[in-house]
């Protein structure tokens, strides 16, 4: 039986627009900004911090800043990865950074084939770049993914994967986005089988 919590996101996915799948013609990560671009109109935007320190600040623990970067620069931490239920051990480094990775919760590929394509260019800046998008995982875990839709993929923490496809349902609310009818089904399937979760709004996740 769904929890409250799990229904309420039963409620929200009903909401959603079901399509099939559109083109990815034209799709290219250019399309949704330069990477990590500070230039948006989402939290965190304009605080003079890149968006892949904004997410690790949040999202690790025990960080240690570069001096001289305001704060900015994450030098190491550790993650307390939600995708594998591990700790990950954070390094910067040319070849120690990949270790942690920053995860588009809904692929951009994805959303461009389920309505981004729409979206000004300015929207799709804010979708790439929004906290609420983004989460740091496991490096291995997160190339595991790919541009894979709740259909094709999902947590192998298991215990994370109603937060997961509620998080999904949140970002494709957020940005007028669709579902697939494949991808409608397994969240339904996940939100269904929920011992407890919740529906991640604007408001919950931590100001950068």
């Amino acid at each position: 039986m769904p929890t409250r919590s799990s229904a309420r996101a039963l409620v929200l996915l009903a909401r959603l627009p079901v399509k099939g799948r559109a083109p990815k013609t034209g799709y290219g990560r250019a399309q949704f900004g330069t990477a990590w671009t500070d230039d948006v109109q989402v939290d965190g935007g304009h605080n003079g911090c890149d968006t892949r320190n904004d997410v690790l600040r949040r999202d690790l623990v025990a960080t240690i800043r570069k001096p001289g970067t305001g704060g900015c620069v994450v030098l190491s931490g550790t993650l307390r990865d939600p995708y594998t239920g591990r700790d990950i051990a954070f390094v910067r480094g040319e070849r120690t950074s990949v270790a942690v990775q920053i995860d588009h919760v809904v692929a951009l590929s994805d959303a461009w084939q389920t309505g981004a394509q729409r979206l000004t260019a300015q929207q799709r800046r804010n979708l790439a770049n929004d906290p609420l998008e983004l989460l740091a995982v496991d490096g291995p875990t997160n190339e595991a993914k790919g541009d894979g839709d709740a259909a094709t993929w999902l947590p192998p923490n298991k215990a994370y994967r109603c937060a997961y496809v509620a998080r999904q349902i949140a970002v494709k609310r957020a940005y007028h986005l669709w579902v697939t009818p494949a991808e409608r089904d397994a969240m339904r399937r996940v939100l269904h089988s929920c011992a407890d979760g919740f529906v991640p709004q604007r408001d919950d996740v931590p100001r950068l």
